[in-house]
């Protein structure tokens, strides 16, 4: 007597029968060496297009290096510097002042710190014939003369200058220390002994009005300058202007 599984078992074994690889070949008129190979194709194509549709795998951890930029890369300390001396320069100091001679004074100075390291002016010294805010260079004089002096050796030279040349600053003064009283402005007529602020402008107003000086002497002509004080002026001045 025949259970319902062995029923079910009978239908099944025809069917399983049929889907082998030699029942296949028969209905297809194939070998069953060709159906296998069919499905080892089928198979390898499968596993090759998901090969290839895999996602790419990362970089091994271990093996990413670090970019040449991210490396920091220390700096030298830059080295100590020493702070430099400040330059001195040596001025040759004469006439009216208590200690002439060469003196020693730090680069930039005027013709007043001379005068200081000079020990100052003596009780007869012509300052009014000094321009005291002067600068003075290396190596240059500076020549104090008395009152009643006539133009001495040399005068302060300007800066850059060597030697004893006079001012040259602004063609004011000339090499020998003179004031030329045709082209010299105010400031510079000041520079002559006994000329004030007021004569200066005298001196410049005439010299508008009549044209220049023939002569030093013609100063006689401006208001306020008198024989004695024209004695003054004489030795520091000139009319070579046009």
């Amino acid at each position: 007597m025949h259970t319902p599984a062995d029923r079910h078992e009978g239908r099944r074994a025809p069917i399983l029968s049929s889907l082998s690889p030699g029942a296949l070949a028969d209905r297809l008129g194939v070998s069953a060496a060709a159906v296998v190979l069919g499905a080892l194709g089928v198979v390898a194509a499968a596993v090759g297009g998901w090969w290839a549709l895999r996602p790419p795998a990362g970089p091994d951890p271990a093996e990413i290096l670090p970019m040449a930029g991210s490396v920091p890369i220390p700096t030298p300390a830059p080295s100590p510097t020493t702070a430099s001396e400040p330059a001195r320069i040596v001025v040759d100091v004469v006439g009216a002042v208590v200690r002439p001679g060469v003196h020693e004074l730090p680069a930039g100075s005027r013709v007043t710190d001379a005068i200081d390291a000079a020990g100052g002016f003596t009780t007869g010294a012509d300052r009014i014939r000094l321009n005291l805010a002067q600068p003075v260079a290396d190596g240059s004089r500076v020549w104090v003369p008395a009152i009643g002096e006539p133009t001495g050796p040399d005068l302060v030279p300007v800066i850059g200058g060597s030697g004893g040349t006079g001012v040259a600053e602004g063609g004011r003064e000339s090499g020998s220390g003179t004031v030329d009283i045709n082209t010299a402005d105010a400031a510079s007529l000041e520079s002559l002994p006994g000329i004030g602020p007021s004569l200066a402008a005298a001196i410049v107003e005439h010299r508008k009005r009549h044209g220049p000086f023939a002569a030093v002497d013609d100063l006689i002509d401006v208001s306020g300058i008198g024989p004695a004080k024209l004695e003054q002026i004489r030795p520091r001045a000139t009319a070579a202007g046009p």
